[in-house]
């Protein structure tokens, strides 16, 4: 069996093509990397070098086994992460969410388990399925249900949003209002809102958006401007917002204001992860 620090060193030198720069990426002193390059060629049994006076460099089949010495570290890095999330994931469970709602809603779950972490990052739901599988995450709370022969989805609710208008704007006394009559209007707006912001800047025509991403300095220009921005039936328990805003809440009706969000976990978990599911399900009913 060949040690992977020969694999890593033998990598380093494809990539930096001296002994001199590899030691020094590797951190160790130049002997060490040439005893290390004979040992594999040792180990290998085959000429992997070319040696010449001053100069050093890669044979055709030692072009080929550094290629397959970079698949060998990824694989064996690979199960190490495998292994230690899947033992993670027994002890900790790990959520993560692809819009910000939920992520408030964990904030007000003050009996929340121990063991339960939440990630305050956006998840991108390129990787749901691979994620749980992997075990990084055991929960992913989802805008898209998933259906699959290892993850499942459970829906839990709806978000909607809203715009929070002028009370002297006249669209502010109307009960409903569509994304195109919020046209040419400039909102402050969240910068990490997910899929909210795509949805928000294809909707609205001709909009500015003022984006922020420090919470501290929304409320604050919410505050202290008369600039339209954006909730949701969630934001209700979002302890960052301003409690007496002296704008008026209207709900959008278009289709796409409305998103159901789903818990998505990998289902042979699903008896592990039942009490949590039941208490998210439980706290979002509250909402309503």
């Amino acid at each position: 069996m060949i040690d992977n620090y020969l694999l890593e060193e033998l990598v380093a030198f494809k990539k930096y093509g001296t002994l001199a720069a590899t030691a020094e990426h590797l951190m160790v002193t130049q002997p060490t990397v040439t005893r290390g390059m004979q040992k594999l060629e040792d180990e290998l049994g085959v000429q992997i070098f070319n040696r010449q006076p001053n100069r050093i460099s890669l044979t055709k089949t030692g072009e080929l086994a550094a290629t397959e010495a970079q698949g060998v570290l990824k694989a064996n890095q690979q199960f190490y992460d495998n292994i230690r999330n899947f033992d993670l994931g027994h002890r900790v469970i790990k959520v993560a969410s692809a819009v910000p709602g939920p992520l408030i809603l964990f904030d007000t779950m003050k009996d929340l388990a121990k063991n339960v972490k939440v990630d305050k990052t956006l998840f991108s739901t390129d990787n749901v399925t691979q994620s749980l599988i992997e075990n990084n995450y055991s929960i992913i709370i989802t805008n898209q249900e998933f259906q699959t022969p290892a993850v499942e989805s459970l829906y839990i609710g709806t978000e909607k949003l809203s715009v929070n208008l002028d009370k002297f704007m006249a669209l502010a006394s109307l009960n409903s209002v569509t994304f195109k009559q919020l046209k040419g209007l400039s909102f402050i707006v969240l910068t990490d809102i997910g899929v909210w912001k795509d949805i928000i800047q294809q909707e609205i025509p001709d909009a500015k958006f003022l984006y922020q991403a420090q919470r501290a300095a929304f409320s604050e220009i919410t505050q202290y401007s008369n600039f339209p921005y954006f909730t949701t039936n969630i934001s209700k328990v979002d302890r960052s917002l301003i409690e007496n805003d002296d704008r008026i809440k209207v709900p959008i009706s278009d289709k796409d204001a409305s998103m159901d969000l789903y818990v998505t976990y990998l289902k042979e978990k699903k008896s592990q992860l039942n009490p949590l599911i039941k208490e998210i399900h439980n706290t979002w009913n509250k909402l309503q």
